[in-house]
């Protein structure tokens, strides 16, 4: 599905949460947070060739989530704490506006209990008037 108005923060948002959604690549992440590490270094961890440990760092690298850096023949891959940051900052968010819509659920809930006749409310059509009215 395709939303309109999707701006460049999230983009990035996706890109991020796209990176994180593959375990090899939240693995690689861990491995680069201890010290940075040569992609070389890296695909001897697992069991795919070169280029796929490659492509896994593109896309960790397209998220923010590592840079890399060239150093005589080898491409030493670090991680951005930042980048995580901005994932906590993005789940943060999406849980500040969940909490925000229960805590409205609620108190609309609450109001027609604790309304002063607790009727029937507007939800049962009982405040409609009629034709003659």
């Amino acid at each position: 599905m395709v939303v309109d108005g999707i701006d460049e923060a999230d983009r990035a948002v996706d890109r991020l949460f796209h990176a994180l959604a593959d375990a090899t690549r939240r693995d690689m992440l861990r491995r680069c947070v201890r010290g940075e590490l040569s992609v070389s270094r890296l695909a001897a961890a697992y069991p795919m060739s070169f280029a796929a440990v490659q492509k896994h760092v593109t896309v960790l690298e397209r998220a923010g989530l590592v840079t890399k850096e060239r150093r005589g023949r080898e491409q030493l891959v670090r991680t951005d704490p930042d980048a995580v940051a901005r994932a906590r900052q993005a789940l943060d968010a999406l849980e500040s506006a969940w909490r925000a819509r229960v805590e409205r659920m609620s108190g609309l809930l609450s109001e027609e209990e604790d309304g002063p006749d607790a009727g029937p409310g507007p939800a049962n059509g009982s405040d409609r008037k009629g034709p003659d009215e």
